[in-house]
């Protein structure tokens, strides 16, 4: 297990109250939990920006009625499988799907991925969660 360090931190009285009521909503169980988090979603950005090995996954949802699509998108895919550990395919109805793209490569060749895939008449919504792979973080 990694060794604790406490630390003080300064921080304005009506600032911190509106951290209290915001990790609250949030169900962290303390401040040091809730400030964990943000010091690690401000590591894995900066992951993203030295476009380091990094992971995520693309979500798109799209008409699957859309002439020629599907095909499009697998074709896409297809030229980027290198980064490509996994998709899974949901019938959310009768005519929109939606689908997940688990990825792992370097930031600038997933988002041209991303934008390939966004950029395709018939895609309705899409959105990237970027992630790290977890080597460097605690």
């Amino acid at each position: 297990m990694a060794k604790l360090v406490r630390f003080g931190v300064s921080i304005d009285e009506k600032l911190l109250r509106k951290f209290d009521v915001l990790i609250r909503k949030e169900d962290y169980p303390n401040r040091s939990e809730a400030f964990r988090d943000l010091i690690r979603e401000k590591l894995i950005k900066k992951e993203w920006n030295e476009n380091k090995e990094v992971a995520g996954s693309i979500t798109l949802v799209y008409d699957h009625h859309k002439r020629e699509l599907l095909n499009y998108l697998v074709d896409v895919q297809h030229s980027f499988h290198h980064l490509i550990l996994s998709t899974q395919h949901i019938h959310l109805d009768h005519n929109n799907c939606l689908e997940v793209v688990v990825v792992q490569g370097r930031p600038k060749e997933i988002e041209r991925l991303v934008h390939k895939l966004r950029s395709v008449k018939g895609v309705k919504h899409s959105a990237l969660t970027m992630t790290t792979i977890g080597k460097d973080m605690a």
